[in-house]
């Protein structure tokens, strides 16, 4: 595993993580919404143009911050925090989310295993101070998903429960390095890894995801997209993704999702997904160092509605780094070998003759 705060503990002279925060007019006062200072702020101020004339959305981008995907329960249809919020927030969620404490239960020493040199997960609130990452249903929290999906989800883990360690097949797709909720679509930031370097091109637009070292090349067509490029049968893991402008707004609609009976979305959050899932993103520059990040996921089959995440990304100068997972995945033989200990562990003590 790669962790670039590990790596600069042992490099020193790796640079220093540096947050690049939007700078906004000093005529806005601190409990100024910052959906408001964007928009005042956007009316003085446009996204350069690449040589074909579209707004230039290259470079390395930080999507890492506290800021919850799922808004605390606590906090009803609350959107956005005031700056006293925002920094009490930070100290909670700070000592929450500590991994080298050692206060708990055994179990919950165990859960730290990876102690904070391993996080990268960002040190304070998103700059547009929002309570959740996902920001439609306006509760801030997933929607419940359809009766017949409910049952499927509900027989997939009870199976998993007794077979989750039969082979590599039935583990978990980050566990095969195969997708990883970082990578998408849609993006959901996690622990480390949240860098997203983007190169245009001419009819092209290439966006490189740091978990995973994961790669997309999108084509770009002029109008919305009705049909994927590829036919319906072709299916893969992070489905097939065309893109459009629409104005300033980059969006890529991605479908010809490859089904599976594991979390499609990664270890953020263990939701299902089937064939018919469908993302629509939108990404847009909203000041010299941030551009905003949109994603709506609809499947009906699985989801009573769709939902929709949102944050900012901050232009930093740092370069990504490898995460070269199939190189280094020895958790897989590990998970696997244990299994089998496990299970010839428990056949010789059954039989054992009896006392």
């Amino acid at each position: 595993m790669t962790c670039r705060h590990l790596f600069s503990i042992l490099l020193p002279a790796a640079q220093t993580l540096v947050w690049a925060a939007p700078v906004y007019p000093q005529a806005f006062s601190g409990d100024t919404p910052v959906v408001n200072k964007i928009a005042t702020y956007n009316k003085r101020w446009s996204a350069a143009r690449t040589p074909d004339g579209q707004p230039d959305l290259q470079g390395v981008w930080d999507a890492a911050s506290m800021t919850p995907l799922e808004r605390p329960l606590e906090l009803g249809n609350k959107e956005f925090y005031t700056p006293q919020e925002m920094a009490a927030y930070e100290k909670k969620r700070a000592q929450d989310l500590n991994r080298d404490r050692r206060d708990g239960s055994a179990d919950a020493d165990l859960g730290r295993a990876y102690n904070e040199a391993w996080f990268d997960r960002g040190a304070h609130l998103a700059s547009d101070r929002r309570t959740s990452r996902l920001i439609d249903p306006p509760n801030g929290r997933f929607p419940v998903m359809t009766p017949t999906a409910v049952t499927k989800y509900g027989d997939m883990h009870s199976w998993l429960a007794q077979h989750a360690n039969d082979g590599p097949e039935t583990r978990p797709l980050p566990d095969r390095c195969l997708i990883f909720s970082q990578s998408g679509p849609p993006f959901l930031p996690g622990n480390y890894n949240n860098y997203y370097q983007i190169v245009q091109s001419p009819g092209m637009v290439a966006i490189l995801s740091e978990m995973g070292h994961q790669a997309r090349t999108i084509p770009l067509v002029k109008g919305p997209v009705s049909q994927p490029r590829l036919p319906q049968i072709v299916r893969q893991w992070a489905g097939n993704s065309v893109g459009h402008w629409e104005g300033e707004t980059l969006v890529i609609e991605t479908t010809n999702f490859r089904a599976s009976d594991q979390s499609r979305f990664g270890v953020q959050y263990d939701g299902m997904s089937d064939e018919n899932l469908r993302v629509i993103e939108r990404l847009t520059r909203t000041g010299p160092n941030t551009l905003t990040y949109r994603a709506t996921v609809m499947d009906p089959t699985v989801y009573v509605q769709r939902w929709t995440v949102e944050f900012p990304m901050e232009r930093t100068t740092n370069p990504l780094l490898e995460y070269a997972c199939h190189e280094g995945n020895y958790a897989m033989a590990g998970i696997l070998s244990g299994a089998r200990a496990q299970e010839k562990g428990a056949a010789e003590k059954t039989a054992l003759p009896k006392k």
